[in-house]
């Protein structure tokens, strides 16, 4: 049913409208169907409903792009309502993607509401784009655009040609953890299995206010950045609750510091970025506690360039470099997999157009020359009309067992997505 929502929208008019007083706005949209499988039909760890045949992902879902802004211009309201159905699950379901006011004032410019953030120069690989990622979206080939998720904050941005800032402010007790690929639906390694989860985000206390800092600036036609962070970090640490008879385990987000830097510049015949971070694990500064990220250096190199007419190239090489190692080694827990100093990834991005741009043949890779595991996401597209396209993909996870994307390897799978606009 709500597959014929979805293409029945595809016929409504975006046309710009009055609303109250000199208010004018505008109601756009689009509807999507989004399903994918493992190739073999392998069963779900739940093996429920599609996920007994091997379903990651059955998603049907309708997003309505509400626009609203004031006669001056001065105060513009957005909102992004979606409604879905899960046909995995068998759910009904309905979130607010985006939904904030902007006022402007000058050089000055106020956000208030659920907004996405993206700060950085890295394709998929981030290092001060602290804010939340959907991991699960993305590795069950949800559009691309689905692996950021908002966040409910207050962004105030000051333009100069001098220095330009963005703050961004996310009271307490509204932290929004990164959604990682669920255990229902993936296999992937538990350290604990049998026992059963208990999630203790950080208390709605002043303290546990997150901030965010980036100033920025164009010299010598070089895009410079520097960025401060102060919150918790975005994946969960999975700690049982007693060392000796654990009878739960705890997912705890412990506090975390960020300082980097970032820049971009046009050269070598194309674009070229490089960006660092330093990660200030705060809650395990010695480093011992293995279910707690150590301190991190992270660091990154990119260079875009067209190959040919119509087709494109990126490269990237991207490290962590773990702080306080030995003293990581000495408590891993038995039988637990160590993790290497250096964690390293190469990605690549391949992007071709054909038949006067409305077909596009892609690839993106990642590879880490360190650990041996990879990630492939091929993905073939075609625009049929400007409110029409559809999507067929796959995304292939290999390497050693242990590895990050090697624990993944039970779960490649080919995605579909049919996405019509109105």
């Amino acid at each position: 049913m709500t597959a014929l929502v979805a293409v029945s929208v595809c016929c409504a008019s975006g046309e710009d409208i009055k609303l109250l007083g000199d208010w004018r706005g505008n109601i756009h949209g689009f509807g999507l169907i989004n399903y994918s499988a493992r190739p073999d039909g392998t069963a779900s760890p739940e093996r429920d409903g599609l996920g007994e045949h091997g379903f990651l992902l059955g998603d049907q879902r309708v997003q309505l792009k509400l626009e609203a802004r004031s006669p001056k211009g001065a105060v513009n309201l957005l909102a992004k309502p979606e409604f879905f159905y899960d046909a995995v699950d068998g759910e009904f379901g309905a979130d607010l993607r985006e939904g904030y006011l902007d006022f402007a004032s000058g050089k000055w410019g106020v956000r208030l509401g659920r907004q996405i953030v993206t700060w950085g120069v890295g394709d998929l690989a981030f290092i001060n784009d602290v804010f939340p990622k959907d991991y699960a979206a993305f590795f069950s080939g949800r559009p691309l655009e689905y692996l950021k998720l908002g966040v409910d904050a207050a962004a105030v941005n000051f333009q100069s040609e001098t220095l330009s800032a963005e703050l961004v402010v996310m009271p307490a007790g509204l932290l929004t953890p990164d959604h990682l690929p669920q255990r229902s639906r993936f296999f992937q390694f538990d350290p604990f299995p049998t026992l059963p989860r208990e999630t203790d985000e950080p208390s709605a206390q002043l303290r546990n206010t997150e901030t965010a800092l980036r100033l920025y600036r164009t010299l010598a036609e070089t895009e410079l950045s520097v960025y401060a962070y102060h919150g918790f970090w975005r994946s969960y640490a999975l700690q049982p609750e007693s060392l000796v008879a654990p009878t739960r385990a705890i997912e705890t987000f412990p506090e975390l510091a960020v300082f980097g830097a970032s820049a971009r510049r046009s050269g070598l015949g194309g674009v070229w970025g490089a960006e660092i971070g330093y990660y200030d694990s705060l809650d395990d500064r010695p480093g011992t506690n293995p279910a707690i990220e150590n301190s991190q250096f992270r660091f990154l190199v990119t260079y875009q360039r067209q190959l040919a007419q119509d087709f494109t190239g990126s490269l990237e090489y991207y490290g962590e470099w773990m702080q306080d190692y030995a003293a990581y080694r000495r408590n891993v827990p038995a039988g637990f997999p160590a993790r290497p100093e250096l964690r390293d990834l190469i990605g690549l991005r391949l992007t071709k157009l054909l038949r006067y741009q409305t077909l596009k043949l892609s690839l993106f890779t990642f590879y880490s020359p360190i650990a041996g595991d990879f990630f492939f996401n091929p993905e073939v597209s075609y625009q049929f009309t400007d409110r029409l396209w559809a999507a067929l993909g796959g995304n292939i996870f290999g390497g050693p067992v242990e590895t990050f994307f090697g624990q993944l390897d039970r779960n490649d799978n080919v995605y579909l997505a049919v996405r019509c606009s109105f």
